[in-house]
């Protein structure tokens, strides 16, 4: 079991199925006001994505992330921020091959562009994350014709950016082959140590939320690697012990889950306060950013 336990609460996500809970955060103001509360009340670091002030869909836009970022750091709540990288990459098919692909609902960019915010937020001084994300493999998204595409160069040449950046990269894992390319990157020298490596269970058609498959990557981690798992939807708060059980830190968040019981709608501190209440129910402790800082190794 893991003793010292860091929470993440990944606050909003991209989905537009969390807009319809009364607590998603849309505007800048209001993600960052999340966030704050988050880390308020245990989270070390906060996952950040950013949507259409307008419209509330995801959004890529740079001046987004930076009032995001600069709200929380003038708040002086210490927490660590770390900014997804994993929009840009889906590509939808049609049904007829090349004839009708990409269809409708495809953002598939470069690397540089999915990382375009990341880049400038480091090349301007101000706002600059401690950790951004690397979605570490290609996968199906559902039952429809969507894929999520990241391939090998793609992730070294991320991997490369965030090196070059001196921003920490969290290592997201949505089956075991993303596992076996983490332990390649690793071998290549493009990842610092220690490995920050988040297990993503339950996301349709990835690795299922299930106590096997999870002992399974945890039992193929690259040695000395830091790493939290979660679990979608009604399995979020059962993960956090399973989770801590295995010797791992948890994530908790309405990207992942929407509720607090059957029908009733979470803040994201309420998920938080959750999560610490069953880890210090299990008698492990709760880190703070300035010990997680220094666990992980972040400047």
């Amino acid at each position: 079991m893991n003793p010292d336990v860091i929470i993440t609460c990944a606050v909003t996500g991209d989905d537009t199925k969390v807009t319809k809970s009364p607590h998603c955060a849309i505007t800048p103001e209001q993600i960052a006001t999340t966030a704050i509360e988050a880390a308020k009340a245990g989270a070390a670091i906060v996952h950040i994505h950013v949507r259409d002030p307008e419209t509330g869909a995801f959004s890529m836009e740079t001046r987004h992330y930076r009032e995001v970022v600069k709200r929380i750091r003038e708040s002086k709540v210490d927490v660590i921020v770390n900014l997804t990288c994993g929009m840009g990459g889906y590509i939808c098919v049609g049904d007829n091959g090349l004839q009708d692909t990409p269809a409708p609902g495809t953002d598939f960019v470069s690397q540089e562009d999915r990382m375009r915010h990341v880049i400038d937020l480091c090349q301007e001084g101000l706002y600059r994350p401690d950790i951004a994300t690397l979605d570490c493999g290609s996968l199906n998204f559902g039952d429809g014709n969507r894929a999520y595409i990241s391939t090998p160069n793609y992730l070294r040449k991320g991997a490369g950016i965030l090196r070059d950046l001196g921003v920490k990269p969290e290592l997201e894992v949505f089956d075991t082959g993303n596992l076996w390319f983490v332990r390649q990157m690793i071998k290549e020298d493009l990842i610092p140590s220690p490995a920050l490596i988040q297990l993503c269970m339950g996301i349709p058609y990835g690795v299922p939320a299930d106590t096997g498959h999870l002992l399974a990557m945890v039992n193929t981690l690259p040695p000395g690697a830091i790493w939290t798992s979660f679990a979608v939807s009604r399995m979020q708060m059962p993960w956090v012990a399973q989770s801590l059980l295995l010797g791992g830190n948890v994530r908790v968040g309405l990207e992942d889950n929407l509720y607090l019981s059957r029908g009733v709608y979470a803040s994201n501190a309420q998920l938080v306060e959750k999560a610490r209440t069953i880890i210090e129910a299990m008698g492990a402790r709760v880190l703070t950013p300035a010990q997680t800082r220094e666990r992980l190794k972040l400047g």
